[in-house]
């Protein structure tokens, strides 16, 4: 589990194909090495990812197909950068929502505008993403916690709209995303049960 706070920008130094894998080497920036080994999970642009070894401040990590299949990662190239985050412990402060690192679909950013010292971004999704996302609910975009502020269900699209402060522009990825540019995207953790429930009442 996860916050949606990024505590890193990393930077991919290596990309491997593995069969119908990928192993990664990912640069930690800021993030402390000491705090990790083999094995713990590291939200990776909002993906969780496994640590599966340590090499002086670069962390490796291989990547499912089934992972690729339902991410952004296999259009990952060595030197782009990446928000990360450490899993969530008991004295962690909460600071964002509770986000599980399991990506629900792929959205595109349509809209970039400045607002005063804000920046107002709208991004399009899959209705089937799109129905688990709600006005001032939570969601995840490459791993940064974010409030909604509209949201315009259009046909099998849906349309929402955040509002991102200084800070996080300079701290994390989407302080140079531009129109065009596809996220990660993941829901609400409640969103996703109700759904389910909903879902099974209308079959039952």
């Amino acid at each position: 589990m996860f916050t949606g706070i990024v505590q890193s920008l990393g930077t991919v130094k290596s990309v491997n194909e593995t069969g119908q894998g990928r192993s990664l080497v990912v640069d930690l920036g800021t993030l402390d090495k000491d705090l990790i080994k083999p094995g713990d999970s590291i939200a990776v642009n909002g993906a969780c990812l496994t640590v599966i070894d340590l090499l002086d401040n670069q962390v490796c990590f291989d990547v499912s197909a089934e992972t690729l299949s339902r991410c952004l990662i296999g259009e990952w190239v060595e030197g782009i950068q990446l928000n990360l985050e450490l899993a969530l412990t008991l004295q962690t402060p909460l600071g964002g929502h509770l986000v599980s690192g399991h990506i629900d679909g792929t959205g595109v950013l349509l809209e970039r505008k400045e607002v005063d010292t804000f920046t107002r971004m709208q991004f399009e999704v899959s209705g089937s993403v799109g129905r688990l996302i709600a006005v001032k609910g939570s969601v995840t975009v490459d791993g940064v916690s974010l409030t909604t502020n509209g949201v315009l269900d259009d046909q099998d699209q849906t349309r929402f709209d955040v509002m991102l402060v200084p800070h996080t522009l300079e701290v994390t990825t989407l302080g140079s995303i531009q129109p065009g540019a596809r996220v990660h995207l993941e829901a609400d953790l409640v969103a996703r049960y109700l759904q389910r429930l909903l879902d099974s009442q209308k079959s039952g």
